[in-house]
């Protein structure tokens, strides 16, 4: 693929408005899967289905539900990610209407990624929880493909490898009439955590699927030509349908072989993959290794924040960034370690994709997005609050109104966390004030200067001239002007504080 059409400008076919909103995290509690047919049911090896489950928070139950073949209830630890086999017989075959559903339900969020293994073909996707499906998709082009898809004569449904794509419709939970459009108008009923497989002919000019209540909809093939004589399962799940412009950046690495087509899925050799628009780059990203295969994340960020990436806890050090020619972003990719690793940033959003690689096949999908919200400190689970307070008091009245809000009196010792909480409360101060209290005072006893979350007075922004001496004010007070400059108050002076609270991390060792 040429430099020049490494950023895709697209818009999805139609003028339909979009039927739900793009999903900000990938995060959820309950979850549909299905495991397409991989190769072919007659192929001598069994096919080896998993799952891996991401638990944000301690003490997450989780039930697992393998259609009617067996029940198990798990429980996993904040920031624990843990592998689950599934039957064999939870397959999907060719052309069938089945009911073999996976079930995830969970008390708290998680993230669920699906892994469909058989020999050499190995396949992977994100599943987005049933609370951010939707009820209206497009359905891309087919790639062209020689010995499969091309020259188009050879398709037929006889076999496996020359087999036309096809869609695997998803349901959730509730009874659904689906549409599928093209040429003629397919429709059909389904049952909840029932699925519908439809061939994606040519002459069906297929192109779009809706729904009266949200699905899920797979987009691939049994067993696609990637190398030589040799087929391998290629699917992606299809991201809901939007009818807006959106921009895409395609990283070198996934570039390489690539049909030249503009569909937000990408296509090359074995990987079929949806792009992740600008709209939609996160901060924070959790990505799993997958055993006996070579691991990687592909991340795109801006190329002036490069140095704000993490893995794990570590920034990237004697990495070689590529730049996207003609866009202001950069892309690299990083080998993983065995088991989970967290990717995020500092102070920016980015695109993160997990790719791997066996023997001569790729496999891949974007990583879960665990958090839109950049913080310097680490990668968000919840994000932190910043309030300011509704009534205007003395200090130590105001310590106690945002005691009572179940939220302390703000505490930044560091200059770059008071970067960061004065851009909120400036963002917050839709009434104009002009100062506000924060949670910084003098000591009675010595006179000198603690923040009540207990760390050390060192980086500070005091006014010209302040603080003044021990018997003038005793409390400390943030001007919202330029600068957010502090200074030594009245501490009965009437002001409005700013009440916070920490966000939760998610633990990225």
């Amino acid at each position: 693929m040429s430099p020049e059409r490494l950023l895709l400008l697209l818009v999805a076919a139609g003028s339909a408005e979009p039927s739900a909103p793009l999903p900000d995290v990938s995060t959820g509690v309950d979850f549909v899967v299905a495991f397409p047919e991989n190769i072919a049911s007659y192929y001598p090896d069994p096919p080896k289905l998993m799952v891996q489950i991401t638990a944000l928070y301690d003490q997450t139950k989780i039930i697992i539900k393998q259609h009617s073949f067996s029940t198990s209830e798990e429980l996993q630890h904040k920031g624990e990610s843990k592998e689950y086999n599934l039957y064999a017989r939870m397959e999907i075959f060719k052309g069938e209407t089945s009911r073999r559903t996976l079930q995830i339900h969970s008390d708290k969020s998680i993230t669920v990624h699906a892994i469909n293994r058989k020999s050499s073909s190995l396949q992977t996707a994100l599943v987005l929880p049933i609370g951010k499906l939707s009820s209206e998709y497009f359905i891309p082009p087919v790639p062209e493909i020689q010995r499969t898809t091309r020259p188009a004569g050879i398709v037929t449904t006889d076999v496996t490898e020359r087999s036309p794509f096809k869609l695997v419709i998803v349901n959730a939970d509730m009874e659904n009439e689906v549409k599928v459009e093209g040429s003629e108008l397919e429709t059909f009923s389904l049952h909840p955590y029932q699925v519908q497989q439809i061939w994606v002919k040519t002459e069906k000019d297929l192109r779009k699927v809706t729904a009266k209540h949200p699905v899920a909809v797979l987009f691939g093939h049994s067993c696609a030509i990637y190398h030589n004589c040799t087929c391998g399962q290629l699917f992606t799940s299809l991201p809901p349908a939007q009818s807006h412009k959106r921009k895409f950046y395609i990283p070198p690495f996934l570039a390489k072989d690539a049909e030249k087509n503009r569909s937000a899925i990408f296509y090359r050799p074995s990987l079929l993959i949806n792009l992740i628009p600008e709209t939609d780059f996160a901060s924070c990203y959790v990505v799993n290794a997958i055993s006996d295969t070579d691991s990687y994340a592909v991340i795109v960020v801006h190329k002036d924040l490069t140095d704000g990436v993490r893995v794990r806890k570590d920034p990237l050090e004697r990495t070689v960034w590529q730049d996207l020619k003609g866009t202001d972003f950069r892309s690299v990719s990083v080998a993983l370690a065995t088991g989970k690793s967290a990717i995020w940033h500092t102070s920016s959003k980015m695109a993160v994709y997990f790719v791997g690689k066996k023997e001569n096949a790729w496999f891949g999908n974007p990583a879960a997005i665990l958090s839109h919200i950049p913080d310097f400190r680490g990668c968000v689970s919840s994000p932190e609050i910043v309030r300011i307070g509704k009534k205007a008091d003395g200090w130590r009245e105001s310590l106690k109104n945002c005691i009572d809000d179940q939220l302390d009196l703000v505490s930044f010792p560091e200059t770059i966390f008071q970067t960061q909480i004065s851009n909120k409360v400036l963002q917050a101060n839709t009434d104009n004030l002009q100062e506000v209290w924060i949670g910084m005072r003098r000591s009675s006893m010595s006179g000198e200067w603690y923040w009540l979350n207990g760390f050390a007075v060192e980086d500070t922004n005091w006014e010209e001239g302040e603080p003044g001496s021990v018997d003038e004010g005793q409390c400390a007070i943030m001007s919202l002007e330029d600068g957010f400059g502090w200074r030594d108050e009245d501490c009965c002076k009437a002001a409005h504080p700013v009440c916070y609270k920490e966000p939760v991390f998610f633990p990225v060792e």
